[in-house]
């Protein structure tokens, strides 16, 4: 089936406000090696007094290692260990605001997010709803929040999801899973230490890194590709290609594919992704299937749409001998077919950068079932 695609900003009419967005991006970055040493000087500027303290959010694979004895705590900050185990939840936002003002009387003067794509969205929410009221439930969407958030340091220690450089903190809802959208979720300071990723285990280095390079995809295929997306997304991918289908020094791998990270979340900073988030969506909110996982689960039966990446996709799993878990959907009930499918419906930006305005004419329940159905 060939779908015809077109491209909003070239062909469909628009509205000044919808077609120049102004979009944020990360108004400082460190990058090197041996780089998070400087994150004590970056924060002292930022502390308001010795009562404000800075909390640091630190995937709990780091407990008890040289990198926590290297963050520059002082005075009152508080290190706060969380697994990355499961997705971000709103209702672990939540719990986390709740704990912060109950231990102290003033807000802190900053968010640190040490960790994989799981950190860095929790820093992000927690950043926003120190500043805005009810639960981060209210605030999935797009454009929702209405106050700055606190400062927030984001240090990625796996690369490939782009949480680093995005406007969104994709969290599970009690209804969805789904990001919070802002010109407020961006982190005001990332530091990009290549040698923080050393150690990834291998199957967490290529699901992650699929996830940048599935981002990169459906970028230059969307309708709402550009020239500012697609320069990005276009580096992205290069880099991927070197990094997945060449033989690099470790190093140099590690360094390229933390940058291939960063290009492919600005690559969607002026467009979006498409249907292999929209439906891993779906997997994750019914299955807690990790978010890299679920793009590959779900980019494997994706010819009709990306088939050109499908088939590169194909020989990077074939070449790090990478075995995608199958049948997790193969005793779903009809009604968990259906809650799966609702989620991936509900992400309409998404449909509609894959497909164009039309995609409701060309992506049906029955459709979406059968992709699941293989999965």
């Amino acid at each position: 089936m060939k779908i015809k695609k077109e491209r909003r900003l070239k062909n469909i009419p628009t509205r000044a406000s919808e077609k120049y967005r102004n979009f944020p991006m990360v108004p400082r970055v460190v990058y090197g090696i041996g780089s998070f040493d400087q994150l004590g000087t970056i924060l002292m500027p930022k502390r308001k007094h010795s009562e404000a303290p800075v909390i640091y959010l630190v995937d709990d694979v780091f407990e008890g290692t040289d990198l926590v004895a290297r963050i520059p705590k002082i005075f009152c900050d508080q290190i706060v260990f969380i697994s990355a185990g499961e997705e971000p939840k709103t209702e672990q936002v939540d719990a986390l605001v709740e704990m912060i003002k109950d231990n102290f009387q003033e807000l802190p003067s900053g968010i640190v997010g040490i960790g994989g794509g799981t950190l860095l969205d929790l820093a992000k929410a927690l950043a926003i709803m120190m500043t805005n009221k009810g639960s981060a439930a209210e605030y999935q969407g797009w454009d929702l929040v209405q106050k700055k958030s606190i400062y927030h340091v984001g240090i990625p220690t796996i690369s490939g999801t782009g949480a680093e450089v995005s406007r969104t903190t994709v969290l599970m809802g009690p209804d969805k899973k789904l990001g919070i959208n802002s010109d407020y979720t961006t982190f005001d300071q990332v530091i990009l230490d290549p040698d923080l990723t050393n150690g990834v285990p291998k199957q967490q280095w290529f699901f992650t890194g699929m996830d940048c390079y599935i981002h990169c995809i459906e970028s230059l295929n969307g309708t709402f590709l550009n020239a500012f997306s697609q320069s990005y997304g276009e580096k992205s991918l290069e880099l991927c290609k070197e990094v997945f289908l060449k033989d690099l020094p470790v190093l140099e791998s590690r360094e390229k594919l933390m940058m291939a990270s960063w290009h492919g979340g600005m690559s969607i900073a002026y467009s979006q992704v498409g249907v292999a988030h929209a439906l891993s969506y779906g997997l994750g909110y019914l299955l807690g299937v990790k978010h890299g996982i679920g793009n590959c689960m779900v980019f494997q039966h994706l010819e009709e749409f990306y088939p050109e990446g499908v088939s590169l996709f194909n020989e990077m799993v074939k070449k790090h001998e990478i075995e995608i878990p199958t049948g997790i959907c193969k005793d779903l009930s009809e009604s968990e077919f259906d809650k799966m499918i609702s989620v991936a419906l509900n992400m309409e930006p998404l449909w509609e950068n894959a497909l164009g305005r039309q995609w409701k004419s060309i992506i049906t329940p029955e459709k979406l079932k059968s992709i699941y159905k293989k999965i």
